[in-house]
């Protein structure tokens, strides 16, 4: 008996050194020991934070900030496996690359969340940065990405953080496909969101089998799937992807080549300063052109998809144009074209105007309102004095308009309903409006200060 007690004692040890022996080989590591949390603090909220059956398990506590358990250890580069159950109507994340500082809004966590949710609108394995700038990858122009995360059950997340490229799957299905140079180390924590509503409470999110990787990442990255598309936020640069789907800068970050004045032919001496990779209109007391003027393009373009990030001053107008045709007013005024609201709406009066809000951000100024086109909470703008993405797609008729990637607006130029729009509307009196078969693009200048930069287009 006591020889075959040690046997089995014998097999236990071979097999216990034999598991780690390869664990240490293909460098994987246990992030959460599934025992203590001494290699975590708890930073922020005071939700709480236990431990059962191997299992980190946060439970939501009203009235108390997001709540995170992060790693005393600091990471940069790496790929984060774990799997994950939340509970119905809870809403959690990953930080990673994530930092408090005292300097920084008192020591509020910031950085990379990898979204953990529930919702209807079905952003899980998205890419948040919290306490800075918002969404960075919301999966709107992923569905097959929106379907990965499966309510109810156990979910298997994958993070690969690598140098500028920022990656997620859940359950083998790419999420996100991120590039982003904001931030390039810190801790990994596990957050339990803030919650103000009673029925929420006790309501618990579990970890488990959580590992990460630092070394030899580039054997171990997984192949990006064709269904998620790269958003990069590189200020005017492109990524090779970029290049390779036929991407251009439309402007250089530095030089006027390639634009000139609306009305003039050469670009406006006045009223546009261009400094850092950024462009900027300047702020003339609220006149539409009455200082610099818009700025077009020297190229006509017809189907395209065309970026622009955008920052609003407070109380500030001015807009995006396509499909603009010069000539077609030579007079006081902005030039003539199809128009990609940027505005203020709390502050200016002009999102009052119009009709039901269709001058309102990332609307087709004073034809059709703009309003999310997923199951979230309003449009997704980041606000003034931040920078915002507009997105506009043309393929033929078809006219999409995206704010922060999110799309807003969607028509087909060459319908019945829009010209029944637009014989409503001011640009009634202009023949032809918004349906030439190719056209400038052009940045308006309404008379206040805005700033424009990594503009960048691709044709059809």
């Amino acid at each position: 008996m006591a020889n075959k007690n040690l046997r089995g004692l014998i097999l236990v040890l071979l097999l216990h050194f034999t598991f780690f022996n390869a664990f240490a080989q293909d460098g994987w590591e246990t992030l959460f020991n599934g025992k203590d949390f001494s290699n975590f603090e708890q930073l922020n909220g005071n939700a709480k934070y236990k431990i059962e059956n191997g299992e980190m398990i946060g439970t939501s506590k009203l009235n108390t900030p997001n709540s995170f358990m992060a790693t005393k250890k600091t990471y940069g580069d790496f790929i984060l496996e774990f799997d994950v159950f939340v509970e119905n109507g809870l809403n959690s994340g990953v930080q990673f690359r994530s930092l408090s500082l005292p300097e920084y809004m008192e020591g509020r966590v910031h950085g990379y969340q990898c979204e953990i949710e529930t919702s209807d609108r079905k952003w899980a394995g998205g890419i948040y940065d919290e306490a800075r700038r918002g969404w960075l990858y919301p999966l709107s122009r992923n569905a097959k990405g929106q379907n990965a995360f499966k309510p109810g059950e156990w979910n298997h997340y994958r993070i690969e953080a690598i140098g500028q490229n920022i990656r997620t799957w859940i359950n083998g299905i790419q999420c996100a496909n991120l590039v982003d140079d904001a931030t390039a180390k810190g801790f990994i924590a596990f957050q339990v969101h803030s919650i103000h509503d009673a029925s929420l409470e006790g309501k618990i999110v579990k970890w488990r089998n959580i590992r990460v990787k630092t070394t030899d990442l580039e054997k171990e990255r997984k192949e990006v799937a064709v269904y998620a598309p790269e958003i990069s936020y590189l200020q005017n640069q492109l990524t090779a992807d970029e290049v390779r789907k036929g991407w251009r800068l439309l402007w250089d970050g530095k030089t006027t080549a390639g634009w000139r004045g609306a009305k003039l032919d050469a670009f406006p001496e006045k009223g546009w300063v261009m400094e850092d990779g950024i462009l900027s209109v300047l702020s003339s007391d609220g006149a539409e052109s009455r200082n610099g003027g818009d700025i077009v393009t020297t190229e006509a373009f017809s189907n395209f998809e065309l970026s622009i990030d955008f920052k609003l001053t407070k109380g500030a107008n001015s807009g995006i144009k396509y499909f603009v045709d010069p000539g077609l007013n030579k007079g006081q005024g902005s030039a003539i074209g199809l128009e990609f609201q940027v505005l203020d709406d709390k502050e200016h009066p002009d999102a009052k105007m119009g009709k039901n809000g269709n001058r309102t951000v990332g609307s087709l100024y004073d034809l059709i309102r703009a309003e999310n086109f997923e199951n979230s909470r309003g449009k997704n703008f980041n606000g003034v004095d931040k920078w915002n993405n507009a997105r506009i797609v043309v393929r033929g008729g078809h006219v999409e308009h995206w704010l922060n990637n999110v799309k807003v607006v969607e028509y087909d130029r060459f319908s019945q309903a829009f010209k029944a729009l637009v014989e409503k509307s001011k640009y009634e009196k202009w023949e032809n409006f918004g349906t030439i078969p190719a056209g400038k693009i052009l940045l308006q200048d309404h008379g206040d200060h805005v700033s424009f930069r990594s503009i960048k287009i691709r044709e059809f």
